[in-house]
């Protein structure tokens, strides 16, 4: 299936290839969203006005208008969007409405074609022909040209795409329909009752319409005729004359290229994450290309025809290899021919791994998808159309890894080389890639959650400025509220301008009822003496005209309010079983203070949030981690596909994180189990659907990525509202970060909206990695578990750390080591610079298993930059391991 293997290629050899064009600037390009917020978005029309016609799966048909700037439902399709097993149980399916296109004579007939899941109890797909006039469906015109049986029991891979030749054929792309979750290897299950785990049953097979490239002619009077040329000639017996290509697991994008004849597509693999001897070759997806018809391979064959061997799913016996120059299909569930034709090599190929033969595309999750080859000419003179560089070039792009790639082909038309597209730009799982008229290029972006509506789901138009670009505006001013007389300094630093130009600049502010006041000056300072929201605008225009503005919005005659928190004691560590003595006040011009005022204590919000390195998961804004928190496994989920079929509370399209640590989390041998299946892939712990194979991280990555959702279950709730004065008493064995927080909204003033301020304080564990702080001299570092590291003192040298507040720290602890060779040292401590006061001394002796020495220091109050000098008189190498720091309070 396309969502379910997304978590989850002619002939090519090794080519010097590069990252990023070389002959083309970046910042001409600029990418504005058009509509967002979309629904499970699929294909997409750009039609000559600039108006975009996009599908959503549930069967909402779109226009985007760019006169009025907004996108409405223009008709909606009744889809079928469910499988429903023999047993009862209804899941999402990948069905609906899958596909559009306009007929080639669309302004003269008006005709659409959509391809779809038909609503109802019979499971077909069909091509239908519908009249669109005047931005408005004609239902009542709908013709069915061509229908596609299907199984809706088991999920997956529908296909759906659409292309027009320059002869008037249409392509139409078909998914095998056949279930993955048995294996991620070749599904050909040929046991009774197992035929929708056979791919051979319509991929391999010669008399089945799925798992193909469909090529028909259609009529004027909605029916089709099947042009000559095609794979099996019409009347072959057990054959389907409408076959133009076979042997295809999941083509979820299509493309017909007029100026070379070339049909393109994009084919979603299976999942397997590694090779196997009995089983076959790891999963590949595939950029493909044909000028003939063809069988290429599925569910034999992948890549450059890497075979699958005969497997006995009810035995487990492993056959002999299938052979490319003869496959043979002797299933008992195919119902056409036996010997098949020859199988044509993918032209684009690539696993989870990275690829040797194409670096470029890089590791992870996989989803193949193509657009267009860009034809520099068929956009004129068009001062917007892409430059000369990407002429001829095929745009593919991945829905997972969420980049594009231009592919360069020599003057044989044989690939080249490829190079990423924008390498800047994240894009949000790239559905559709379209050139508008002007030589706009639009994405269509389905957004990171599947089967859902996603806030990051959007319609994008990417333009290129071949001539003189707006200047870049950058607009601040030091104060945006306060009580009214206001002086407000403007500053447009960091404003400049791509060209070179001379750059002029015009700053004016309006309020919300009046006349705009015009400044004059890059800079200029201007006092508000009437209480109001003001917009401050500053127009920047170089010399050839071209203008860009910021605005920065001012609330005048409303003073913010002002927060103090203060704690007895140092003011960056706490020390566990200490308690910490807090009070906070609030100070408000207009509204008074807490404490001491009339205003109720309650209006003033004290929160005090202890997180421990255990507890360091909420993937929620305001979080603080601690240093040797679960960051790193965060980092590397993030990273990875992981967040396209996972979200910490939320069901996509496996299971929420907290709910895999709540069940795994009395489990001690869940680590090492989950590791390994993050690695390897799997299924039927949590569904039907199947959990990609990620073999390209470590087994210590996958353990980190484990450890961090394993850690949520002890994620504790939220705070509650405190007094402004108290004391918090931390834990005897607390390790983490104590997070004190204050906030208060003022009642504002007339005309003038409430003020919001907010202060945090943030108390560390007072143990810190030596390796986080500025080593000056001959060091390597060694990572360990969970965020921890050592360090090797090879030679005489120094660890510093800034801004520490040494209040009441007695000592120091270090956590040191000196195995076989290593000759020990000296450390001082010392005050601001290397040569500093000495604070304090300890020895690091030899024989050492991983044990503390410790140094008393002498008293220092406030915060200092702090140096550990690390000697030893006798020997200049090897002196000893330094793991971390604890500072001991009084």
């Amino acid at each position: 299936m396309l969502f379910s293997s997304m978590v989850n290629n002619h002939s090519a050899g090794k080519t010097v290839q590069s990252s990023v064009a070389a002959d083309t600037e970046q910042n001409r390009f600029t990418r504005k969203i058009l509509s967002e917020k979309l629904d499970e978005p699929l294909q997409m029309i750009v039609s000559k006005d600039n108006k975009v016609l996009f599908i959503e799966r549930k069967g909402n048909i779109k226009l985007y208008n760019p006169a009025t700037n907004t996108t409405a439902i223009i008709a909606t399709i009744p889809v079928s969007t469910k499988y429903k097993s023999q047993t009862g149980h209804i899941s999402e399916a990948e069905d609906g409405l899958l596909g559009v296109v306009l007929d080639p004579d669309f302004d003269t007939n008006h005709w659409m074609y959509l391809y779809y899941s038909e609503a109802g109890d019979v499971a077909r797909n069909i091509l239908t022909r519908y009249e669109y006039v005047n931005d408005q469906l004609v239902l009542s015109s709908k013709k069915i040209v061509l229908e596609v049986p299907t199984q809706r029991e088991q999920c997956c891979h529908t296909g759906g795409k659409m292309a027009f030749d320059d002869k008037k054929n249409l392509y139409l792309t078909t998914g095998d329909n056949t279930s993955s979750k048995a294996t991620g290897y070749s599904p050909s299950d040929e046991r009774p009752g197992r035929e929708d785990w056979d791919a051979q049953r319509t991929s391999g097979n010669t008399n089945d319409l799925r798992g193909k490239i469909l090529r028909i002619h259609p009529e004027a009077n909605g029916t089709y005729t099947v042009p000559d040329g095609n794979l099996f000639p019409k009347g072959t017996e057990k054959t389907k004359p409408e076959i133009y290509v076979m042997g295809i697991r999941n083509p979820y994008s299509i493309f017909f290229d007029k100026r070379s004849g070339y049909l393109y597509w994009g084919e979603v693999g299976p999942d397997a994450g590694r090779d196997s001897v009995n089983k076959g070759p790891r999963s590949y997806d595939e950029y493909n290309r044909t000028k003939k018809p063809g069988f290429f391979g599925w569910p034999y064959f992948q890549a450059d025809n890497k075979p699958y061997p005969k497997y006995n799913f009810a035995t487990r016996e492993t056959g002999p290899l299938a052979d490319p120059e003869k496959p043979v299909n002797n299933s008992p569930n195919n119902t056409g021919l036996t010997n098949l034709p020859p199988t044509n090599k993918a032209m684009i190929w690539y696993s989870y791994n990275a690829s040797e033969e194409f670096p470029v595309l890089g590791t992870g999750g996989r989803s193949a998808m193509l657009g267009p080859v860009y034809h520099a000419d068929d956009y004129g003179s068009s001062k917007k159309r892409f430059p000369d560089y990407y002429n001829n070039k095929l745009f593919i792009y991945e829905w997972l890894r969420d980049w594009i790639i231009d592919v360069t082909f020599d003057n044989d038309g044989n690939y080249q080389s490829m190079e990423r597209f924008l390498p800047t730009l994240r894009f949000s799982h790239p559905m559709d890639i379209k050139f508008g008229p002007d030589g706009d290029m639009y994405v269509l972006e389905y957004g990171q959650g599947w089967f859902t509506q996603n806030n990051d789901a959007q319609l994008v138009r990417i333009s290129y400025n071949a001539g003189n670009r707006k200047p870049e505006v950058t607009a601040t001013a030091d104060k945006t509220v306060g009580a009214v007389p206001l002086k407000v300094n403007f500053s447009s630093a960091g404003t400049f301008d791509f060209d070179k130009d001379e750059l002029t600049y015009k700053w004016t502010i309006k309020p919300a009822v009046g006349k705009a006041v015009a400044l004059k000056g890059e800079n200029p300072s201007y006092t508000i003496l009437k209480r109001g929201v003001y917009k401050a605008t500053l127009t920047v225009t170089d010399a050839k005209g071209a203008a860009a503005s910021k605005t920065i919005t001012i609330k005048a005659g409303n003073n913010p309010p002002v927060i103090n928190i203060n704690i007895a004691g140092n003011q960056s560590f706490y020390f566990p079983g200490k308690a910490i003595n807090y009070a906070v006040q609030m100070r408000d011009k207009e509204d008074g203070v807490i404490p001491g005022g009339k205003i109720p204590a309650s209006r003033l919000k004290v929160k005090i949030d202890y997180k421990g390195n255990a507890d360091a998961s909420n993937d929620q804004p305001g979080h603080h981690y601690g240093p040797e928190s679960f960051t790193e496994g965060r980092a590397l989920m993030l990273k990875n596909d992981c967040k396209a079929c996972h979200d910490v509370n939320r069901k996509i399209i496996g299971p929420p994180y907290k709910m895999v640590a709540l069940k795994y989390k009395d489990d001690p041998a869940a680590e090492e189990r989950l590791a390994t299946k993050v690695i390897n892939g799997g299924n039927g712990v949590w569904g039907e659907m199947t959990m990609s194979a990620h073999p390209q991280l470590s087994k210590e990555d996958a353990k980190s990525i484990v450890r961090w959702v394993l850690s949520l279950s002890s994620e504790q709730a939220a705070p509650a509202n405190l007094a402004p004065k108290g004391t918090y008493s931390p834990a005897a064995d607390a390790d983490g970060t104590i997070t004190i927080k204050a906030s208060y909204t003022d009642k504002g003033a007339p005309g003038v909206p409430p003020a919001y301020t907010e202060k945090t304080l943030v108390l560390s564990t007072p143990v810190i990695q030596v390796a986080s702080g500025k080593l000056q001299g001959d060091f390597q570092v060694y990572q360990k578990r969970k965020g921890r590291s050592s360090v090797l003192v090879r030679k005489a040298g120094s660890a510093s750390f800034e801004n520490l507040d040494l209040t009441g720290i007695q000592g120091f602890d270090f956590t040191v080591s000196t195995p076989n060779k290593m000759n020990g040292g000296k450390i001082e401590i010392r005050l601001d610079s290397e040569n500093g006061e000495l604070l304090g001394t300890t020895n690091v002796t030899t024989g050492l298993e991983r044990s503390n020495v410790s140094s008393g220091i002498k008293p220092v109050t406030g915060r200092h930059t702090i140096y550990f000098v690390f000697s030893n008189a006798n020997v200049t190498e090897n002196l000893f391991f330094i793991d971390s720091i604890t500072l001991k309070g009084n």
